[in-house]
Parts: C-alpha cells; sequence; structure tokens
C-alpha cells in the first residue's frame, strides 16, 4: 500500500474513533450523569407514602421522572399507585419499598394511561403484582398514537426507555368503579373520566384519609392539558371536592394538606383557559390572537409555562370548538 493510501485508511480509521467518542457522549455521558438520581419516598399518613417527580419536561437526565408514585403498605402487601416514566425508575421504587417493609407489592392501580405513568408497569409485573386501570385504557394501547410515543420515547430517554421498554395492559379492566381490599385496607377506585384523559380514576384510601388524584389535580407547575376534555375535568375536579379527603397526592407536585386550595388551583387555570379562548374558539378568530390578548400575569412564573401554556390554551381553543 503506498503513502496516500496508508494516508487515506489512517484518516478513516481516525473518523471511526470520532464516531465511537459520538455514541459514547450520546449514550455514556447521560447514564454517568443520572445515576446519582435517586427516588426519596416521602411518607404523607401511617401507611402511605409518595415519591415526587420533577417539575421538568421528561429528558435522558432525568430519567423521565417527571410524575408522582405513591404506595401504601398493608398487612398483605404493598399498593402502588402508578408506575413512573421508565422501568428504571420503577426499579428504584421497588428497591425503596423492601428498605420499609418486607412485605411484597401486589397491586399497581394505574390513574391513567399517560407515557409519564406506565412506563415502569413491566418491573411491577415482573415480581408479580397485578394490575389495575379502567378500560378506557385498552382504547389508548392499540392506538397508534401510543405506539409512536413510545418509539419517540425510546430516543428521547435513551437508555432508560429502550427497545426492551413494552406497552404493559391492566389485569383487571375496571368499568366505573372497583373496590380493592388489601389486609384490610380499602382502596375506591373511581372513574372520573375523561377529563385529563378519558381513562382517568382517583383512589381513594379512607383508613388513611388520602386520596390519589392523578393528573386532575396539579401542584406547584401548569399543569399539562393535552388532548383533555377540560369540561369534564372540572367536573372531576368537583367531585373530588366533594369528597373532601384530608390528603392529595397529585399526579405532579407535592402531596397536599389544604386540598380545597389545590382543587381551585387547577380549576382556576382550567376555568382561565375556556375563558380566554372560548370567544375565539366560537367565532373562529385566529388563535394567536387570542392568545397574544389573555393576561398570563398570575402563571408565567410558575415552572412549565413556557414550556406547556401555550400549548394548553390551544389545546383547549381546539376542543371548545369540538364541543
Amino acid at each position: 500500500m503506498n503513502f496516500v493510501g496508508r494516508s487515506r485508511l489512517c484518516n478513516a480509521f481516525k473518523y471511526l474513533l470520532f464516531l465511537g467518542l459520538l455514541f459514547q457522549l450520546a449514550f455514556i455521558i447521560p447514564v454517568n450523569a443520572a445515576d446519582d438520581l435517586l427516588l426519596n419516598p416521602i411518607q404523607v399518613a401511617p401507611h402511605t407514602y409518595f415519591v415526587r417527580g420533577l417539575p421538568e419536561m421528561g429528558s435522558s437526565q432525568n430519567q423521565n421522572f417527571i410524575s408522582n408514585a405513591g404506595f401504601v403498605i398493608t398487612p398483605k402487601g404493598v399498593v402502588v399507585i402508578d408506575a413512573l416514566g421508565s422501568p428504571v425508575l420503577a426499579k428504584k421504587l421497588i428497591s425503596e419499598i423492601k428498605k420499609l417493609t418486607p412485605q411484597k407489592v401486589v397491586a399497581v392501580i394505574v390513574t391513567h394511561y399517560h407515557a409519564d405513568h406506565i412506563y415502569g408497569l413491566q418491573e411491577f409485573k415482573k415480581i408479580g403484582a397485578k394490575i389495575y386501570a379502567q378500560n378506557q385504557g385498552m382504547n389508548y394501547l392499540a392506538s397508534e398514537t401510543a405506539k409512536q410515543r413510545l418509539i419517540a420515547s425510546r430516543i428521547d430517554f435513551a437508555p432508560w426507555v429502550n427497545s426492551s421498554t413494552k406497552l404493559i395492559a391492566a389485569d383487571i379492566w375496571i368499568d366505573q368503579s372497583y373496590a380493592l381490599n388489601v389486609g384490610g385496607v380499602d382502596f375506591i377506585i373511581t372513574r372520573v373520566g375523561p377529563a385529563h384523559a378519558p381513562e382517568d380514576v382517583m383512589i381513594s384510601v379512607p383508613s388513611e384519609g388520602v386520596l390519589f388524584a392523578g393528573d386532575l389535580v396539579f401542584r406547584g407547575r401548569i399543569p399539562f392539558v393535552g388532548n383533555a376534555d377540560s369540561r369534564g375535568w372540572l367536573s372531576a375536579l368537583d367531585e373530588i371536592k366533594r369528597i373532601n379527603p384530608k390528603i392529595i397526592i397529585p399526579g405532579h407536585g407535592n402531596y397536599s394538606t389544604r386540598p380545597a386550595e389545590d382543587i381551585d388551583f387547577t380549576r382556576d387555570y382550567l376555568s382561565y383557559l375556556r375563558q380566554s379562548m372560548s370567544k375565539a374558539a366560537i367565532n373562529l378568530d385566529p388563535f394567536d390572537e387570542a392568545y397574544q390578548q389573555a393576561d398570563w400575569t398570575e402563571y408565567k412564573g410558575m415552572p412549565l409555562f413556557r414550556a406547556a401554556n401555550r400549548m394548553n390554551a390551544y389545546n383547549v381553543y381546539l376542543s371548545i370548538q369540538a364541543e
């Protein structure tokens, strides 16, 4: 081989090394950066705990830890509410539960089938837990939306969500309500959707004075509206308020010991979205004009305002037209 050939081969080899380095930067660095991400269970009642997701958009750096999950320890096993946004997070939650009790996780109740609440389900399935969810979740699992979201998540949240991450169906599909009793502790599962999602449920644990509200209640950050039924969501909030729990564990944000105030925060935000978008939506006026004319002062300083508020307003604008 002459000098030119050797030079080209050397350059090609260097290029391959460079590509290998880029691959490592793309996948190894996020892993190392996120290895210290901890789940710290917070006790809110005698036997009830939750882990609090970060007020961020999901990413490889946070392992998609943006939502809450909770659990209740009973004499006959642990009941978990929601499974977090990646299998690795579910493994960490299982590990934290083991530190607190020798009881096995026997059930997982899914508040709704959004990605940040369900991508950990497979880890609970592996340890023999039975999964409960509202039966409208079947429609989501069979949808192209769910498939495409998972494909995108395998890129966006790699390596934590990857080709081994699967969509997991419930073992028991609930219609309107279901009473689960584990170790003498009642879990009252009630459908309140369509609201934030078609399959929304809330879970009341009367002996603990706790209600798991899923993404019907947001605390300390801008709610995520997505394709919600905002009118149905407002009705769901009225139903939660009637129950008058001592403690609410929301799907996002800190737990609440003043539920009425935090229910009102979510209610007021949704009501303002509808109020500010209704006229333009009904008259078919341009969305951009309606958005610019609205006064967002009350919400501008909140986490995820820039990421979510405009999208929320647009989705409400469209949903009002559909109504």
